[in-house]
This record gives C-alpha cells, sequence and structure tokens, in this order.
C-alpha cells in the first residue's frame, strides 16, 4: 500500500506541474498588454506596470519565478486588482464555490442512484419511462437554460425562493438544484445500465438459486458491484461541477471563484487565471488520488501494484 501511495502521489506531482506548465505557456501567448486593458490611455504608466512586475523579462525566467513561487503555494498577485494576491482570492471566495458543489453532490448523486435502481427494478414499466424521459430532457437543457426557468418559476412567479444572491441557506436552493439536476440524469441513466449489466451475471443467477431474498440479492450483489464503477467517476464529477458552477455562479450573483475565473481572462490578468487554473487542477488531482485509495479499499477484487 505504501508503494502505491508513492507512486499516484509521484503521478500527481507530475500530473500536476504539466498543467501549470502548459497552462502557463498558452497564457502568456494571449496577446495584448493587461495594463493597457484596464487604461488605455496611460501606455508609459503599463510599461512601467510591466517591468515592475517582470513581464517583459525572457520567459523562461518568467516560468523559473513561477514555479518557485508554486513550489511555495504562491500563485503571486492580480495585475487587474492592485495588491490582491491569489491566495487571499482562493482562501475567501472557494469556500462558497465548495459549498455549491457539494450541496449539489449531496443531493444529486444519491437521487440519481436511488432513480437509476427504482427504474432498473421496473424495466419496460411507467416507472422506467418516466426516469428515462426526465433524465434525457435535464441532460439536453443547458444549465443556464435551466436557471433561466427555475428563477421564473420558483422566484418571479412563484415567489418562494431568491432569484440571486447568497446571504441565506435560501439563496442557495435555486443554483444548488441547478447543479443538482444534471448530476440525478448522469448518475440515473449510468446507475440503471449497470444494474441491468450486473443482473445478467452468473453469480446473481447462482444466489437466486440457493433461495437467497430478492432484497438480499439486489442489495448485496446487485447494487454493490454495480455501484463501483461511478465511485471512478467522481474526480471528473468534481472538475464539471467547478468548472459548472462558474457559470451558475454569474447568473445567481453568487460571489464565488467564478466572477473572478472569467474576469481574470477577459482582463488578461495572468496570474489570476494561471492560479485558479492550477489550484482547480490540484483539487481534481488529490480528488482522483483519493478515489483512487476508496475503490482500492472497498472492492477486494482490485489488487493495489
Amino acid at each position: 500500500m505504501a508503494k502505491y501511495i508513492l507512486k499516484r502521489l509521484l503521478i500527481s506531482v507530475a500530473t500536476i506541474w504539466a498543467i501549470a506548465t502548459i497552462c502557463f505557456f498558452l497564457i502568456r501567448m494571449l496577446p495584448g498588454n493587461p495594463f493597457i486593458v484596464a487604461n488605455p490611455l496611460d501606455m508609459t504608466n503599463a510599461e512601467k506596470l510591466m517591468d515592475y512586475y517582470g513581464l517583459n523579462d525572457p520567459l523562461w525566467q518568467q516560468y523559473l519565478r513561477f514555479m518557485n513561487n508554486l513550489v511555495h503555494l504562491n500563485f503571486g498577485y492580480s495585475l487587474a486588482h492592485a495588491g490582491r494576491s491569489v491566495n487571499d482570492v482562493i482562501i475567501q471566495y472557494f469556500p462558497v464555490t465548495a459549498q455549491l458543489a457539494l450541496q449539489a453532490m449531496i443531493i444529486g448523486i444519491p437521487t440519481g442512484i436511488l432513480l437509476g435502481i427504482i427504474s432498473a427494478g421496473r424495466r419496460g414499466g411507467a416507472v422506467d419511462l418516466s426516469t428515462q424521459l426526465l433524465t434525457i430532457l435535464t441532460t439536453a437543457i443547458p444549465s443556464y437554460v435551466l436557471a433561466a426557468v427555475l428563477q421564473l418559476v420558483l422566484s418571479v412567479r412563484l415567489g418562494l425562493l431568491p432569484a440571486g444572491g447568497w446571504t441565506s441557506f435560501r439563496h442557495t436552493i435555486i443554483p444548488t438544484l441547478c447543479l443538482a439536476l444534471g448530476l440525478v440524469a448522469s448518475h440515473c441513466r449510468s446507475m440503471r445500465t449497470l444494474m441491468l449489466e450486473v443482473g445478467q451475471q452468473d453469480y446473481l443467477k447462482t444466489a437466486k438459486a440457493k433461495g437467497l431474498s430478492r432484497v438480499r440479492i439486489t442489495v448485496f450483489h446487485q447494487i454493490r458491484n454495480a455501484i463501483l464503477p461511478l465511485i471512478t467517476n467522481l474526480g471528473l464529477e468534481i472538475a464539471g461541477l467547478l468548472m459548472g458552477s462558474y457559470v451558475i455562479e454569474k447568473i445567481f450573483s453568487i460571489p464565488g471563484l467564478g466572477r473572478y475565473f472569467v474576469t481574470s481572462i477577459n482582463e488578461l490578468d495572468y496570474t489570476m487565471a494561471l492560479g485558479l487554473v492550477v489550484f482547480q487542477a490540484v483539487v481534481v488531482v488529490a480528488a482522483n488520488f483519493i478515489v483512487d485509495l476508496v475503490y482500492g479499499l472497498i472492492d477486494p477484487r482490485v489488487k493495489i501494484m
């Protein structure tokens, strides 16, 4: 186990380094001067600021400086917001983004899995057809359209919930539903397919021949083996939630990282954009690392080499 953990750590570090390196050079390829974007008429001051932040240095020097700061967990200072470090932005606003993603996972994943189990158990029936129709519609509708519909119905027409902001739990309900419904659809579809596939395996037929009850077979054999493949996708789902929440944050005026991520690209704020991308990469890689360890522990058939 120790050897496996060390190997996974080395792979994770290499992955983060590769992402940071690629993103550094891609962002530096963006045309324009970040200080001219903020103040188009002040060319002289813009050049002075470029020198002050070392943006006129050779690219390899900027890269080495960036990697040195990254090793010390320092993402640098924003170019668009004077005196504001990227670390401070992450510390202040990431908890909001994380809360939104966590609430969506808590609601969406169990609900989707449960609906998938029910749908597979009633294959071809009205419940199964209704569930499949729901998943198709939810998957086809973009999150920003769904957000507008929920705002119109729950806020404007019914007046049940606030249409935006982030000052109380009630303000989190609609944006959480927007993200959770996508998870419900994907997990329902995946769980239904896996349940039907596992249901055709020989060991389930053997369990039935031994006289085990339907509930015992479904819970301890069918569900247990069908749910394992879903665990391996948790890391990618976290990445999808973080990226998806940026759009939702913009729509509902939520003070998360999404606002800074979007504006940093428009303002050519190199350090902010690069810092947020690398930070998200660290979160996703760490999530995948934990998922790999958990998967090896809960499934005795997986051999950790």
